[in-house]
């Protein structure tokens, strides 16, 4: 908070008492309040503002009906604001939806008679059964288009389909990333670091703008059907902040407002989870659990309200034409037993610690990619991940087919209908019917050529992965982590089936075999190990619970989520405290005090205040002592964001503290719009003028109405634990240090991040913004 000036001239002015009031009256300079890119917003003083703002609303109602209208309409404003947001979000996934089921199958084949039709629609059309592509007449694949092929010539046909397969998968990556680059750069990745550092209080123009959404939108389509290890639920949180951002400029209370705005973000990012899972209250849960800041009653309110509508809106479109909101809808009917904690237990502390090792590894890859020249090709490495992946993945069925379907196989039960599923090629195929009297039965070879396949679906998803999430397209990480865990269960679920089957009299299985169904479900092991790996690898907990308790819907798997998600939790803290959002929060080096971490130094303010000891003296405005030309000249000569402003240099005693913003635009409409007013011109910040002036002398400026005149100070001596708990509790952009009333330094936000890092032996450099 210091710099050079060439100059600061104290000039008293003697003659007319005439104060010209550079607001032009009552109302403040166009812009007054607001904030520049990538800047702190001040969260105590956009509440005051607003308060202000309805206490004015309050007093007009008694002037009339129409202003009681205009107040009731303020009022509801905020549930008006947050309804058009969830029916854009449940429109904008419906339409993704849709969209990303259409080209993902377009990479195998096409409808011929109705091309917009995916597969299964086509068939449906058709009335035929979609287990095969033989049994659908009007869905033809890419080898029976372009290759006279006998049916009994498969070499014929797996190589044309093979190449087709990494042909649309390139096309699909290629128009991704060059539409990302050129029309929206913001539009790549999750969404959900930044989203949590805007919500944080930070500034990031045109991240949740119209083109971002349209941007994102489409190439969230096309990056998940290109095949590659990502999914489009994390991007739609993003989707739905944007609408938020958009629909909060038609009401002034929130575009003007950027602390009430971020409400509204809450609520969108609410819809964004509620649309991703069909989980409105595990959306609600997940805003307020991992990405809001600022989290106040009415915001929940308003929260679960957007979600509900969000998920009304995608449960009318019904995208998936099962009456479901999302692709792997599950509902199970077996019970567990006490005895299943311990592989929970076990699939947790895997989670756990896959999750530790991929944020430390994909962390690792990412800061790679900013400090060499690779991170100078983005479009050369989408297209040679997207190359890897296409041709490592055809091979596998597992790996070949959409990640979402790959979960729905694995969190489903074996039914009568699945004789042609090898995970449920069981010696006995009555076993598939649950009302037979069976407790269980031994895996066929169909099960042992799976799992072979699905070990290496779990090595290739969880190893492409790493290098998948950061690249420049949209990509996000809830749908990949699933895949990953969910077969790590299925895996570990079939185990302890077959381990139950063949020791069924043991007293540690007796319990478990009985004679109304199966002796284990090892598909409610896949969907335990979808929420270990997603809680590893994100550190979520409750809301986490709470979503894949609405994806099953039955509350009696309620506790073996929760042991595995907190074994998961613990596990993945033991190696690294940072989920994978916080970490490239950090790698960013975006300005986000995480209110989750605990301060346990010993430091004072007078340790982390600026100007240091060898630092120039801190640069102040006196309040009736500076003229136009020495504003315009600290202006030009200091990028802070603000300045204190103190009696006199002599006497340096708080008054108050100015906004760089306001204070600039104050000076131009002060020069622009008041007669007389020249570089000599006195500044004022004193409410009442006191002293003389020289006859026909330059008219002053009053510049008050800008002054925070009770700005957030401290002592010289304040522990700096009271000083992190303030920064995270006010959401404050700044603090002054005083000594016996007299103004001695400031600590902004980003010094507070700084000092952080510096006392866990990090680099404070990696802080790049205000």
């Amino acid at each position: 908070m210091t710099c050079a000036v060439s100059h600061k001239r104290q000039v008293k002015l003697r003659g007319s008492t005439n104060l010209l009031d550079s607001s032009g009256g009552d109302d403040l300079p166009p812009g007054v309040g607001q904030y520049d890119d990538f800047h702190t917003i001040d969260w105590q003083r956009d509440i005051t503002r607003d308060r202000l703002r309805h206490r004015n609303i309050e007093k007009k109602k008694q002037e009339g009906f129409l202003d009681k209208i205009k107040g009731a309409y303020d009022a509801g404003s905020g549930w008006l604001c947050v309804f058009l947001v969830g029916i854009a979000a449940g429109t904008f996934a419906g339409i993704i939806d849709i969209g990303t089921t259409w080209m993902s199958d377009l990479r195998n084949g096409i409808c011929l008679e109705e091309f917009w039709f995916n597969r299964e629609q086509c068939c449906w059309a058709a009335n035929s059964s979609t287990d095969g592509d033989e049994a659908c007449d009007r869905w033809r694949t890419w080898a029976e288009l372009f290759g006279d092929f006998a049916p009994n010539y498969n070499p014929g046909v797996y190589i044309l389909t093979y190449i087709m397969y990494v042909i649309w998968s390139m096309v699909f990556a290629t128009l991704a990333v060059m539409l990302v680059r050129v029309f929206a750069p913001y539009a790549c990745g999750s969404g959900i670091p930044e989203i949590k550092t805007i919500l944080s209080g930070f500034i990031i123009r045109g991240y949740l703008g119209k083109w971002t959404l349209i941007i994102k939108s489409v190439c969230m389509m096309l990056a998940v059907s290109a095949g590659l290890s990502l999914g489009k639920e994390g991007p739609l949180v993003h989707v739905a902040s944007c609408c938020g951002n958009i629909f909060s400029y038609m009401f002034p209370k929130y575009g003007k407002n950027e602390a009430k705005k971020r409400e509204i973000l809450s609520a969108a990012s609410a819809a964004g989870v509620s649309v991703a899972f069909g989980a409105p209250i595990g959306g609600v849960l997940f805003s307020l659990e991992e990405v809001s800041y600022y989290f106040p009653l009415k915001t929940l309110w308003r929260s679960f309200f957007c979600a509900l509508v969000a998920a009304f809106v995608l449960r009318s479109i019904n995208p998936f034409g099962n009456d479901h909101l999302v692709m792997f809808y599950v509902e199970y009917n077996t019970p567990w037993h006490i005895v299943e904690l311990i592989p929970f237990i076990l699939i947790g502390a895997l989670g756990g610690l896959f999750g530790a090792l991929f944020v430390k590894a994909n962390v690792w890859w990412c800061r790679k990619r900013k400090t060499t020249k690779l991170g100078q090709w983005p479009i050369t490495e989408v297209l040679v991940v997207t190359l890897v992946t296409a041709v490592f993945a055809f091979p596998n069925k597992y790996t070949r087919m959409n990640t979402s379907e790959l979960i729905r196989m694995l969190v489903q039960q074996c039914g009568v209908e699945d004789f042609n599923n090898d995970l449920c090629d069981y010696t006995d195929q009555s076993v598939l019917n649950v009302s037979d009297n069976l407790g269980g039965a031994v895996a066929g070879a169909g099960i042992t050529r799976a799992l072979w396949m699905l070990a290496l679906a779990l090595v290739f998803k969880a190893i492409i992965t790493i290098f998948t999430f950061g690249i420049k397209v949209p990509a996000g990480l809830f749908i990949p982590s699933m895949a990953v865990g969910a077969i790590m269960g299925r895996i570990i679920g079939i185990g302890m089936e077959q381990l139950a089957v063949r020791w069924r009299d043991a007293p540690i299985f007796s319990d478990l075999c009985t004679v109304n169904g199966q002796c284990v479900n090892p598909a409610m092991y896949a969907m335990i190990g979808a929420a270990a790996a997603l809680g590893g690898v994100t550190r979520m907990t409750v809301s986490l619970v709470v979503i894949m308790f609405e994806l099953t819907g039955g509350l009696q798997y309620i506790v073996p989520l929760m042991v595995t998600v907190m074994t998961s939790k613990w596990v993945g803290d033991a190696f690294i405290k940072q989920g994978i959002y916080d970490a490239h929060i950090q790698l960013n080096g975006y300005p986000f005090l995480d209110s989750k971490l605990e301060f346990e130094h010993t430091t004072i303010a007078a340790d982390v205040m600026r100007p240091r000891r060898s630092d120039p003296p801190l640069s102040v405005i006196t309040q009736d002592t500076f003229t136009v030309d020495d504003v315009e000249t600290l202006l030009r000569e200091c990028d802070h964001n603000g300045f204190p402003v103190v009696v006199s240099n002599e006497s340096p005693y708080l008054v108050g503290f100015v906004n760089r913003k306001d204070l600039t635009l104050a000076i131009n409409n002060a020069i622009n719009t008041q007669d007389g007013v020249v570089a000599a011109s006195v500044v004022y910040f004193t409410q009442h003028y006191t002293e003389n002036v020289v006859v026909g002398g330059p008219p002053p400026v009053k510049l008050r109405k800008i002054l925070d005149l009770a700005p957030i100070t401290i002592t010289d001596q304040t522990p700096m634990e009271t000083v992190v708990d303030m920064y995270r509790k006010l959401g404050l952009r700044q603090t002054l240090v005083t000594h016996n009333g007299k103004l001695l330094g400031i600590i902004t936000k980003k010094d507070v991040l700084r000092h952080i890092l510096q006392l866990e032996n990090q680099d404070p450099a990696s802080i790049l913004f205000n």
